[in-house]
């Protein structure tokens, strides 16, 4: 009896947990369509992936709830699309979905009415969907409006600001520059001009951006310098940091070059740790090499930690004595504004391997003594001086 007790239990719990486990629609896309033109419904589809922590957060705690799905399934045609198969793949192609988890509101024609990125809770991702349904708030409209008075800020942003619900900033470009195109290079110095650049000028090379370049105190006395510098070092991430992502070192080459003409510190050293990014991924030590060698001193060296890194990297993977000198030099510095356990045991490793000894046992043992007296495990520390000891 009690083993059958416990084995309907364990029924009982299953039975609990499948009902309150959210499982999405595999409605096909095309059917889904068809269903949208007979119903008169638009289509609303969730992009996302098994992966997504964010997708399955929603789907665990939006989509679990009845008054949500019964809101959506009276109002709208729902699909959901795994990005990694292939109706997913398609729909994520199709509206340039870059962002997890997506949803996209259609109409039967299968326009693009409204856009949401992100991961919601209930109360906002209702009063979203409830918007989609406003043809005064969707995209086409909101477009129209702009396209009929495209000098007319108001109607940009109304625009603007429903576009980047669901869509990345450069997807937000081309409606920007049809915004400034009407402004003169004077009117571009104002709160509301600076806004619209920053919220959707993303090229590097464009009027604007150059202007803001060009007026960067005048910027600075509409907005503020802090708010000019992110600007200024988010539209140099955004061209570089996806050629890093995707491996492409013959634009990246070309486009480093684009953020070096820039000229300022600031913008040097993210190229600076964007060059290093894609050596160390590229396993391109020689241009590691070239580029620690010419700019660290310059651009990081106040930063222990990142001159540990740099350190690291050379214990690892550069072999001239020469370049591992200079190494050396760097990480000794880090000590100099931390001294740390791992910047001497590094400094130990480094002088080991050009073959100072009497110097990697100094190092070695201060390692020790720190790790000592932090009571931390010594093991590694003990094997390097093992092997010192022993030469």
């Amino acid at each position: 009896m009690r083993f059958i007790y416990l084995f309907l239990l364990c029924i009982s719990i299953q039975t609990v947990k499948s009902q309150n486990q959210f499982v999405p629609d595999d409605t096909p896309y095309k059917k889904a369509v068809e269903m949208a033109k007979t119903e008169e419904k638009p289509i609303f589809i969730m992009l996302y992936a098994d992966w997504c922590p964010h997708c399955n957060q929603m789907k665990k705690e939006v989509f679990n709830d009845p008054n949500v799905m019964d809101f959506l399934k009276e109002n709208y045609v729902c699909i959901w699309k795994n990005i990694e198969k292939e109706e997913g793949i398609a729909l994520k192609n199709k509206y340039n979905t870059k962002s997890l988890p997506t949803f996209l509101f259609l109409d039967s024609n299968e326009t693009l009415l409204y856009a949401l990125k992100g991961e919601m809770k209930t109360p906002e991702f209702m009063t979203e969907v409830k918007y989609a349904l406003n043809s005064k708030m969707q995209l086409p409209y909101l477009e129209k409006e702009f396209l009929s008075d495209p000098s007319n800020s108001t109607k940009f942003f109304a625009y603007l600001n429903t576009l980047k619900k669901g869509k990345d900033r450069t997807d937000l470009s081309p409606a920007t520059h049809t915004y400034l195109s009407t402004q003169s290079d004077a009117q571009l110095l104002s709160e509301t001009n600076w806004r619209i650049i920053a919220n959707g000028v993303t090229d590097i090379n464009s009027r604007e951006f150059q202007y803001v370049l060009k007026h960067q105190k005048e910027f600075a006395a509409v907005a503020s310098q802090n708010r000019v510098d992110r600007k200024i070092e988010s539209i140099v991430t955004e061209l570089l940091r996806p050629l890093v992502d995707n491996l492409d070192t013959v634009n990246y080459y070309k486009q480093r070059e684009v953020a070096k003409s820039i000229r300022l510190q600031k913008t040097d050293s993210l190229v600076f740790k964007f060059d290093l990014t894609l050596a160390e991924r590229t396993e391109k030590w020689q241009f590691y090499k070239k580029v620690t060698l010419a700019d660290t001193q310059k651009l990081v060296w106040n930063d222990a930690s990142f001159l540990k890194d740099i350190g690291q990297t050379y214990l690892k993977h550069i072999k001239d004595t020469e370049s591992l000198k200079k190494a050396i030099f760097w990480v000794k510095h880090s000590l100099e504004l931390n001294d740390s356990y791992d910047g001497n045991l590094l400094l130990a490793k480094l002088y080991n391997k050009i073959k100072d000894k009497k110097l990697a046992l100094q190092y070695a043992n201060d390692a020790k003594v720190i790790c000592t007296e932090m009571t931390w495990n010594t093991k590694e520390v003990d094997t390097l001086l093992a092997e010192l000891n022993t030469k």
